[in-house]
């Protein structure tokens, strides 16, 4: 009789499954483990595990998460991780039951995205190019400026994803490309416009990293000591995934935001996601035309933009219907 599978390597066998079958990506994976890892610690202080938990023992780690602090939103998560787990158990017959099934999750309500105004953006975008225009500034800090009001350009553009955005390739930024190709979740491909300042500010960045790599050999070797070589990514960087990581960008864009006279803690690039997507639509974009744009799969993802469509409805009532009061 073979040994009793661990928690471990159940997580593991689930997470295979979740990457090839549903084409999670590396951060959805990385979440996944974690929360199943917390819930295993836990259910091993009860001397329970995933194949021996009941309804009881999932019902105590829910109300241990509360205890603990957990929004009602953290804790959701970790009940539909549970869910989604359990359900893999029961499909592969290594459970004959599914305890999380009869499981309600906390009521919540949809938390409005945080948004920053179209004038707001402005500040950021103006002081951008302002620290990537300063006289006295040293090469070195001229082309991270550049790299800032690139990725801060590119960002309102498209709306990318972060990790859409630092890991795009070099020639996202071809000349007169007035379309990119970007690789979202499930590494499905969506193409995405380009506006003319965006693809300006990759031309003018891309003419700085040249220069900071100096002559460069056929083969894409710098022939001068210390320069940098090549790169595939438009956002290089040392780090082993070769490409800007997403908490670099995140700390200059709040470095940004205070430069620019905002609070740090109302600006992330999530937060510049939103604001492409409310501000197209608070300016009449479809919201099906936005769920493209955004790569969402499901309609009912993008409807946490509805607000902005209603007040944009109740505001073009007020103003143009004959009977409203003036």
């Amino acid at each position: 009789m073979s040994a009793k599978p661990s928690d471990t390597q159940l997580t593991s066998l689930f997470l295979d499954m979740l990457a090839a079958e549903q084409g999670a990506g590396p951060n959805t994976l990385d979440a996944y483990r974690r929360d199943l890892t917390d819930f295993s610690d836990f259910l091993g202080h009860k001397g329970q595990d995933f194949i021996g938990a009941d309804t009881q023992g999932l019902r105590d780690y829910l109300a241990d998460l509360d205890t603990r602090g957990f929004k009602s939103s953290s804790v959701a998560r970790r009940l539909s991780a549970m869910r989604h787990l359990f359900r893999f158990l029961l499909n592969e017959r290594i459970r004959s039951d599914d305890p999380a099934a009869i499981l309600s999750g906390p009521k919540r309500g949809r938390g409005l995205p945080k948004v920053l105004s179209i004038a707001d953006v402005d500040r950021m975008l103006r002081r951008a190019k302002e620290l990537s225009e300063a006289a006295d500034a040293s090469p070195s800090q001229r082309l991270r400026s550049l790299r800032l009001y690139c990725l801060l350009e590119v960002l309102y553009a498209t709306g990318l994803r972060v990790s859409e955005l630092v890991s795009l390739p070099r020639t996202a930024a071809k000349r007169d490309a007035r379309m990119i190709v970007v690789r979202g979740k499930g590494n499905k491909e969506r193409l995405v416009p380009l506006n003319e300042a965006a693809r300006q500010a990759m031309a003018d960045y891309l003419v700085a990293t040249d220069a900071a790599k100096g002559d460069t050999k056929g083969d894409g070797k710098s022939s001068k000591k210390g320069s940098i070589s090549v790169s595939k990514w438009l956002f290089p960087s040392f780090g082993e995934s070769g490409h800007l990581t997403r908490q670099h960008f995140a700390r200059d864009l709040k470095e940004l935001a205070v430069a620019s006279g905002l609070q740090a803690r109302l600006v992330s690039p999530h937060v510049l996601r939103h604001a492409f997507a409310s501000h197209l639509l608070h300016n009449g974009a479809d919201l099906r035309i936005v769920q493209t744009l955004l790569g969402h799969t499901d309609i009912s993802t993008t409807q946490i933009y509805t607000h902005v469509v209603e007040e944009r409805l109740k505001s073009l009532v007020r103003d143009l219907h004959p009977l409203a009061e003036k």
